[in-house]
């Protein structure tokens, strides 16, 4: 997966759309039980440190699951190595798991229907974040209109010149690495993805900026 990091305008959707996250963990776990049991698949200790300074840390605790280790200096974070097509946990292990902007990058359909079947399995909610596709603007590439060009032709723009968080690829394998680092999908997609979700949408300017499935356990 790409390590990418947000600029403030990134931040403050994120800000809104953390919010948004935690009334699901204050109002569906925590108003029941002690504690709450959060994954987060493709997760930083950054960005819990960054928008999670409202939480209850001594009620919560959070494992962060990517393909390296991820550091973090929070003994309420932890970092455990595995494929999110494919976790080696046990059904039902967490009370919610979330995940921000990460299956878009897993791979082709067959790679995201097994990331939503693991992340379903985990827990009885989730909150699923992913960019919208008919956002005019390539998220990553920050590029109006890219990813609805065909893809040699993506790769070309991406080798002509730095494109948002790819920088200019110096060759048609680095370029063409890029613009399949990403599979942007629309509502219907994560509906079928998430069946059993409701699907919220976040603009920007008026328009479907990005797309999240939300579940409780209601």
């Amino acid at each position: 997966m790409l390590d990418l990091h947000p600029n403030s305008a990134d931040n403050r959707y994120r800000a809104a759309r953390f919010r948004l996250f935690q009334t699901l963990v204050l109002d569906q776990v925590l108003a029941r039980r002690a504690r709450c049991r959060i994954l987060d698949v493709g997760g930083t200790a950054a960005y819990w440190l960054a928008f999670g300074a409202n939480l209850d840390w001594q009620r919560i605790s959070v494992v962060l699951l990517n393909l390296s280790p991820e550091p973090s200096t929070c003994p309420q974070i932890h970092s455990v190595v595995a494929d999110a097509r494919d976790i080696p946990l046990a059904d039902m292990s967490f009370d919610v798991v979330h995940s921000n902007s990460m299956i878009e990058h897993v791979g082709l359909w067959k790679d995201m229907l097994n990331v939503a079947t693991e992340i379903r399995r985990l827990a009885p909610r989730y909150f699923v974040q992913t960019p919208y596709y008919w956002f005019p603007i390539e998220p990553h590439a920050q590029t109006p209109f890219l990813h609805w060009l065909p893809e040699p032709l993506r790769a070309r723009i991406v080798m002509a010149r730095r494109s948002g968080y790819y920088g200019r690829a110096e060759n048609i394998a680095v370029a063409t690495e890029h613009v399949q680092s990403a599979f942007l999908l629309d509502r219907t997609q994560l509906h079928w993805l998430f069946p059993d979700a409701t699907i919220l949408t976040e603009r920007a300017f008026g328009l479907p900026k990005s797309i999240i499935a939300v579940k409780d356990a209601a």
